[in-house]
C-alpha cells in the first residue's frame, strides 16, 4: 500500500485526500533528523524552549475551523467535545512552557565540597536532570487533539528537551496532519532544526514497530490498548538496547459506592452515574466501567435509577469501525459470563455505533472470573454486589491495577473509607472522593496513571506537570570547575530563579 484515506466515523466511508504511507526508509530519516537536531535542541534555553511551546499553541489556534471539522469527521465526536479537547491541547502546551520557564524540572542539587571531613572529605557534587533523547510517541484514538499528535506525550517531551518523532493514529490522519504542519511551522519560526519534529503515517503496525525498534529512539510514548502497549514494549525490550515505553493501557475505574452514601441518594447516584458511562460513548481511558457496593435497597435504588437512564440512552458513533465492534464483541462476552445478568441495554443504533449497556453480578462471580475486569472500551459497566464489608474489600484485593477509583462517601462513611484508602493507593493513581473519573484536570497534582495494566510503569503519569519526568534522566557531576559545570549549576547561576537544593536544604 501506498496511500491511504481517513474514514468518516459515522458511515464507514472514506473521506478527504489521500495520504502517503510512510516507509520503513522514511523511518530511518526521520530518526536520523531527530538524532542530528537532538544536542542543538537540547542545548536551547529555558525562554527559547519555553517559547516554542507556545508558538506552538498558537500555530493550532491559527488552523481554525478546519481542524475542529476534520476531526469530526475522522472520530464522530461533537464540535463542543473538539473544542474543548483543542482547548486543552493548547492549555498543555502553555502549562509545559510555564513549568520550562520555572525550572524546577531541573531538580538542581549541590553538595558543597567538606575537605576538613572526618574521615574522608566530601567532594563537590552538583545534579541535574538531561533529557534522554529522541522519543517516540503513538497517537491516541480516543483524543484525536490532546493525546495525538500535538497532545500531553508530545508537550512534556518537547518541554524536557527531546525531539519527537510521532506515529500518527491512522483514524484520523488529516486532523494529525494539520497538527504536525502547524508544530512544523513553529518549529521553523523559532530557528530550530526541522528534526526537532517528525510525523510518521500509516495503517500498518509495522511502522510503529520500526520507529521503536529504531536505535536513534531514546523512550517511547503510548496511549491505547493492552494489547498494542505490551507489543511495544516486548519491541523496546528486545532491542540491543533496551528502552522504556510509557504505555497508558487499560483500566475499568471501580466505583465505591459506600452504605450511607448509598442509602441517602442511591436512585440520584444512579442517574449521574449513567450520564457519566454513556459520555462520549464510554470511549474515556477514565470510563467507569465497574461499580462496587453492598447489595440492599440503596443499591436496588442505585441499579434501577442507572438502568431506566441507559435504556434511554441513545446510540452513539464509535469512533472506528473496529472499535465498534471490539465494544460490541466484549459485551456479548459479559453477557455470556456465568453469574452475570444484563439489567438494560440502549436503544440500537447504525452499524458504527455502539449502544450502551449495564450487568449486574457477585462478588464471588467477579472474583472466580478474572476476564469480568478487563477493559470493555465503550459505555458498558457492571455493579457488583457484595455482602458485606468484608466482601467489598476482597473484591478490591482482586482488582487488577487502574487509573482511578471513586468513592462516594457521606460523613458517616469516613471510618470505612480510611479503611480501604491504603488498598485503594496501592490499585490505583488517582482517588476521587464524590465525583465521577471521567475528565483528567491538566495541572501540577494530577496523576493519569497506575499500577499494571494501567499503565507500564506505575511511577509515572502521562498527564500533568509531572509528565515531563518521564524524558528525564539525572546527571552528576563531580569536582568540575565552574568553567566545565552546566550554566545553571555554576555559582553565579544562583538567583536566575531556578529552584535548588544545596546540602540538602531547598533554596528558591
Amino acid at each position: 500500500m501506498t496511500e491511504f484515506r481517513s474514514v468518516a466515523a459515522a458511515t464507514g466511508e472514506p473521506t478527504g485526500p489521500a495520504f502517503a504511507v510512510h516507509s520503513p526508509a522514511d523511518v530511518d530519516a526521520v530518526c536520523a533528523a531527530a538524532a542530528a537536531a537532538f544536542d542543538t535542541y537540547r542545548a536551547t534555553t529555558r525562554e527559547q524552549r519555553a517559547a516554542f511551546l507556545e508558538t506552538i499553541a498558537t500555530e493550532i489556534l491559527a488552523i481554525g475551523d478546519d481542524l475542529i471539522e476534520a476531526a469530526m469527521r475522522e472520530s464522530g465526536l461533537p464540535r463542543a467535545r473538539l473544542e474543548g479537547e483543542r482547548g486543552r491541547t493548547v492549555g498543555q502546551l502553555r502549562l509545559f512552557a510555564d513549568v520550562v520557564r520555572k525550572g524546577a524540572w531541573q531538580q538542581l542539587r549541590i553538595d558543597p565540597a567538606l575537605p576538613d571531613r572526618q574521615p574522608l572529605p566530601r567532594p563537590d557534587l552538583r545534579l541535574r536532570m538531561i533529557p534522554v533523547g529522541p522519543v517516540a510517541v503513538f497517537g491516541a484514538s480516543n483524543f484525536p487533539l490532546a493525546f495525538s499528535t500535538a497532545g500531553g506525550d508530545t508537550a512534556s517531551a518537547l518541554a524536557a528537551g527531546c525531539p519527537v518523532v510521532v506515529k500518527g493514529h491512522p483514524a484520523h490522519p488529516q486532523t494529525g496532519e494539520l497538527v504536525a504542519a502547524a508544530i512544523a511551522r513553529a518549529v521553523s519560526a523559532c530557528g530550530l532544526p526541522a528534526g526537532v519534529f517528525g510525523h510518521l503515517v500509516g495503517p500498518s503496525n509495522d511502522l510503529g514497530a520500526a520507529l521503536v525498534q529504531d536505535p536513534r529512539i531514546a523512550a517511547v510514548g503510548f496511549t491505547g490498548s493492552r494489547g498494542g502497549g505490551l507489543a511495544l514494549a516486548k519491541l523496546a525490550q528486545a532491542r540491543a538496547v533496551p528502552i522504556p515505553v510509557y504505555a497508558e493501557m487499560s483500566s475499568i475505574n471501580p466505583v465505591l459506592l459506600l452504605p450511607h452514601a448509598l442509602k441517602a441518594r442511591g436512585a440520584a447516584l444512579g442517574t449521574a452515574f449513567a450520564g457519566s458511562l454513556t459520555m462520549g460513548a464510554g470511549q474515556f481511558c477514565t470510563n467507569p466501567g465497574m461499580v462496587l457496593a453492598i447489595a440492599g435497597e440503596g443499591l436496588d435504588a442505585f441499579a434501577a435509577a442507572a438502568a431506566e437512564a441507559i435504556g434511554a440512552a441513545p446510540a452513539q458513533t464509535m469512533l472506528t469501525g473496529g472499535i465498534c465492534k471490539a465494544y460490541r464483541d466484549g459485551v456479548a462476552a459479559l453477557e455470556a459470563m456465568p453469574g452475570v445478568e444484563k439489567l438494560a441495554q440502549g436503544l440500537a443504533g447504525e452499524a458504527t455505533q455502539g449502544h450502551a449497556a449495564l450487568f449486574r453480578t457477585t462478588a464471588q462471580a467477579f472474583i472466580a472470573e478474572q476476564a469480568m475486569g478487563h477493559e470493555v472500551f465503550g459505555a458498558s459497566s457492571v455493579i457488583v454486589a457484595c455482602a458485606d464489608e468484608d466482601e467489598m474489600l476482597s473484591v478490591i484485593k482482586a482488582l487488577e491495577g487502574q487509573l482511578t477509583i471513586t468513592l462516594h462517601i457521606d460523613a458517616a462513611d469516613e471510618a470505612l473509607a480510611a479503611a480501604l484508602l491504603p488498598v485503594l493507593e496501592v490499585k490505583a493513581g488517582r482517588i476521587l472522593a464524590n465525583g465521577w473519573p471521567t475528565g483528567v484536570e491538566v495541572c501540577h497534582a494530577m496523576v493519569h496513571g497506575g499500577p499494571f495494566p494501567a499503565t507500564s510503569d506505575p511511577r509515572t503519569t502521562s498527564v500533568g506537570s509531572l509528565a515531563i519526568d518521564r524524558f528525564l534522566r539525572p546527571v552528576s557531576y563531580q569536582n568540575l570547575s565552574g568553567t566545565l559545570l552546566p550554566p545553571e549549576l555554576r555559582d553565579e547561576a544562583f538567583g536566575d530563579g531556578s529552584p535548588r537544593l544545596i546540602d540538602g536544604t531547598l533554596t528558591l
